[in-house]
C-alpha cells in the first residue's frame, strides 16, 4: 500500500506583503489557527533580558496551582535578592512579602528582586543558580530547546539565552494554562508599599492604546536591546508576537503597534471544512463498506492574507487503501494546505463511521481482484 493524494480544492487567496521590522529578530503567530506570520530569525538564541521573567513566572504560577505556594504565603528576602539593581521593588531583608506581591511585581514593575525571592523559594537547593538549571529543565520539556537560564531576571550573563520562538511558545502556554492568572499581565500600575514611586507603570506601551493589547513583557539590556513578547486579541482572533533587538523605547512602542495593526489588517481567518463535513472519500480494504469519508474532528480554520491575489493548494493525503476495520473518529489522513507566502499547514481528517470487516463475499471479490491483477500486470500490480 502506497500514499495516495489527491487534490481536493483550490482556494483563491490573495498575497500578504511581509512585515519589514528593524528588529533583529522577530516572531509572529495567530494563535487560533498556529499560523507563523512572520519569523526572522526566530530560532536563533539571543540575550532575552527581562522578557525570561515569563519562564519564571510560568514555574510560579505552577508552583500555586499545584499548592507548593499560595498567593497569600509571605516570602522572606534574602541579602542575594536584595543586591540586584536595575528593575527592582526595593526590597530588603527585613520584608517578607506576600506571593501575590511578588508576581504582580515581576509583572507590572519588572522586579529583578522579586524574581530572585520567588526563585529562591522554589528553587530545589534553595538557590537561584538551582532554580535556573530547573528553568532550563522545564523549558525543554515544554518544546523551548533554544533556552538556557543562569539566573531568574534576565540579568546579563553571555550563557543565558532564549530564541524569540521559544518566547512565543512561552506566551501561548501562559495564555492557555493560566487564564485566571493572565489578567495580571494587563495591569498598567502596582504600586508596592509606597516605597518605590519612580518604579509604578507597567512598561508596555501597547496596554494604553485601543488595539486589543493585554500581556505580557518588556525587556532591555545594553547588550539585548529593547524588546516585547506581547499579545492582543481582536474579535475571535488572538496574535502572539515578540521582538528582540530593537534600538530605543519609541523605537519598540512603534515597532509593536505596527506589527499588532499588520497582523490583523492583512489577514482574515476562513473556514474550509465545517465539523464531521467529508472533504474526500479514502478506499477500504476488505471492509463491509468499499469507502470511508474522511472528515475534520473539528471545523478547519486558515488564516488567509487579506489584499491581492494568489491561490491555495490542498491535498489530502493518507497511506491507503485502509484496513478495515476501522472505527469513527479515527485519524485516516491530513489535509496538507500551503497558502502563498505562509507556512504549510497539516490538519487532521477521521473517519467519518464506522466500517466493519468484510464477510466472505468481500473476500471472494477481493481475492478475485488480486488474481486478475497479478495475471495482467504481475505481482506488482496487487491492490
Amino acid at each position: 500500500m502506497g500514499v495516495l493524494t489527491g487534490l481536493w480544492l483550490v482556494l483563491s487567496a490573495p498575497t500578504a506583503q511581509a512585515f519589514d521590522t528593524k528588529a533583529r529578530a522577530a516572531y509572529v503567530m495567530d494563535q487560533g489557527t498556529d499560523t507563523v506570520l512572520l519569523d526572522k530569525n526566530a530560532n536563533t538564541p539571543l540575550p532575552p533580558a527581562s522578557m525570561s521573567k515569563l519562564m519564571t513566572l510560568y514555574v510560579a504560577f505552577e508552583a500555586v496551582r499545584d499548592g507548593r505556594l499560595t498567593m497569600d504565603e509571605e516570602l522572606p528576602v534574602s541579602a542575594h535578592a536584595m543586591s540586584y539593581r536595575g528593575s527592582t521593588m526595593f526590597l530588603d531583608t527585613t520584608d517578607r512579602v506576600r506571593v501575590e506581591d511578588l508576581l504582580r511585581g515581576i509583572i507590572v514593575l519588572s522586579g529583578n528582586d522579586a524574581c530572585a525571592v520567588i526563585a529562591e523559594a522554589l528553587s530545589p537547593d534553595g538557590t537561584e543558580a538551582g532554580f535556573a538549571r530547573y528553568m532550563t529543565r522545564r523549558a525543554r520539556e515544554m518544546g523551548m530547546t533554544d533556552s538556557t537560564f543562569t539566573n531568574s531576571n534576565g540579568w546579563p550573563d553571555p550563557n543565558h539565552r532564549m530564541s524569540v520562538r521559544d518566547l512565543a511558545i512561552l506566551a501561548d502556554r501562559l495564555i492557555e494554562d493560566f487564564p485566571e492568572f493572565y489578567p495580571l499581565f494587563s495591569e498598567k500600575e502596582f504600586t508596592f508599599d509606597g516605597r518605590a514611586p519612580s518604579n509604578v507603570n507597567n512598561r508596555n506601551p501597547l496596554l494604553a492604546l485601543d488595539i486589543g493589547a493585554d500581556g505580557l513583557k518588556t525587556g532591555h539590556t545594553e547588550e539585548a536591546g529593547y524588546g516585547l513578547v506581547g499579545s492582543a486579541k481582536q474579535g475571535d482572533r488572538r496574535v502572539i508576537f515578540v521582538l528582540s533587538g530593537l534600538n530605543s523605547t519609541r523605537e519598540r512602542a512603534e515597532e509593536s503597534e505596527a506589527v499588532v495593526n499588520w497582523s490583523f489588517r492583512q489577514f482574515i481567518k476562513k473556514t474550509l471544512a465545517r465539523q464531521g463535513q467529508p472533504v474526500e472519500q479514502a478506499e477500504v480494504w476488505m471492509g463491509d463498506s468499499p469507502t470511508v469519508g474522511l472528515v475534520p474532528a473539528q471545523d478547519l480554520e486558515i488564516l488567509l492574507p487579506a489584499l491581492s491575489d494568489g491561490v491555495v493548494n490542498a491535498e489530502v493525503v493518507y497511506t491507503g487503501p485502509v484496513t478495515a476495520p476501522i472505527v469513527a473518529g479515527e485519524q485516516l489522513a491530513e489535509l496538507v494546505l500551503q497558502p502563498e507566502d505562509l507556512p504549510e499547514m497539516r490538519l487532521p481528517l477521521v473517519a467519518q463511521n464506522d466500517v466493519g470487516t468484510g464477510g466472505f463475499p468481500v473476500k471472494i471479490v477481493t481475492a478475485a481482484r488480486i488474481l486478475v491483477s497479478r495475471v495482467l500486470n504481475g505481482p506488482e500490480g496487487e491492490l
